[in-house]
């Protein structure tokens, strides 16, 4: 039986997970979201996010934002490469209500997994 759970495991926990991610991306993106990812040398997908205040003011989008894209990372976990994906938001994500959102992050993971593919 699968277990949709986001243990620690798949967190990008730390500035050198990052920098790996950042070094040498695949990019698919949109004007509000984008995801790079890296192919890693583990067997499962991890995931880290940046959401800037720049961009994003209030704590509590932020927080939505965030909620938002782990809970599709977790949903998706199991059909994606064993890649490092780093989620950054744009400018304007916030206009973006929560089924608008997650429609854009299914459709993001959807692309990597493509781009995946034809490597």
């Amino acid at each position: 039986m699968v277990k949709f759970i986001f243990p620690r495991e798949l967190r990008l926990l730390t500035s050198k997970h990052f920098n790996f991610v950042f070094q040498h991306p695949q990019r698919a993106g949109t004007f509000h979201v984008a995801i790079l990812g890296r192919l890693n040398m583990l067997e499962h997908p991890r995931v880290g996010l940046t959401v800037p205040k720049k961009y994003v003011k209030r704590a509590h989008e932020r927080n939505r934002i965030k909620r938002l894209t782990r809970e599709s990372f977790r949903l998706r976990q199991y059909t994606l490469p064993a890649m490092d994906f780093v989620v950054i938001a744009k400018k304007g994500v916030t206009d973006l209500d929560n089924h608008a959102l997650t429609e854009t992050l299914e459709k993001l993971w959807h692309r990597h997994c493509r781009q995946f593919q034809g490597l």
